[in-house]
């Protein structure tokens, strides 16, 4: 398999073309942004970390029904994916209030929601990521209500298949970012990533944050914290 053009570069990712029709692949980089790019720096190995880190539980959703891009990791960098076309849509999965909804809502961070939350977002850089509601999905035509009633559903899934399974590794799940792509068959699957850079993980329990955040808010350890994470799922320092 070689690549045969740089498709595409985002804040965490370059995604090439290959020699064969239906395959992608993806290139995880260090860089590190927040506040849709206004905060940028560089997090050592975060790519090598996100990469192996996505495939590990991109696997393990696959193994429990949940239809993913992922095919064969290339290197520490590096993976072979499903060609897709990606629902511009982020579908952010909520389990306790922490960023954005606290604000919006004035909860407390920390606080338990009374049931999971699904949000949608438009995905575009220049408006800021819009939340949108299922009326506005359909208004703009951005998934068909069968895609979207898809999309939810495996939202719900993958939620419970990775809440238990990262509080067995003393991880609490409190929200995380999907976005799913369609095949060129007409198939919807999960894409994009699930890493400490889309998801918020804490210490089951200390409450320590093992993600993004600490880069976000100049917490300090970042690259600890993400190492940290590799190593309760996947034993590697």
């Amino acid at each position: 398999m070689q690549k045969t053009e740089q498709l595409y570069e985002g804040k965490a990712k370059k995604v090439y073309a290959t020699d064969e029709v239906d395959v992608y692949i993806v290139s995880y980089k260090d860089d590190a942004t927040a506040f849709n790019g206004l905060k940028k720096g560089t997090i050592a190995q975060k790519g090598s970390i996100n990469n192996r880190v996505s495939n590990h539980l991109m696997q393990l959703l696959e193994k429990e029904g949940v239809p993913t891009h992922f095919l064969k990791e290339l290197s520490e960098r590096e993976t072979a994916v499903k060609k897709v076309r990606i629902i511009p849509l982020e579908v952010i999965v909520r389990n306790i209030a922490a960023g954005s909804i606290s604000t919006r809502l004035g909860l407390a961070e920390g606080t338990k929601l009374g049931c999971t939350v699904l949000e949608f977002c438009y995905k575009r850089d220049d408006l800021g990521d819009p939340l949108v509601n299922e009326y506005h999905i359909r208004a703009l035509g951005l998934a068909s209500v069968e895609e979207l009633a898809q999309l939810s559903a495996y939202s719900l899934k993958i939620n419970s298949i990775l809440g238990a399974y990262l509080h067995d590794l003393g991880i609490e799940l409190v929200d995380f970012k999907l976005e799913f792509g369609i095949t060129d068959d007409g198939k919807l699957i999960l894409a994009d990533e699930i890493s400490p850079d889309t998801c918020r993980f804490w210490d089951t329990k200390t409450g320590k944050k093992l993600d993004k955040d600490r880069f976000r808010r100049d917490l300090g350890d970042v690259e600890a914290a993400y190492q940290e994470v590799l190593f309760r799922l996947m034993g590697i320092n």
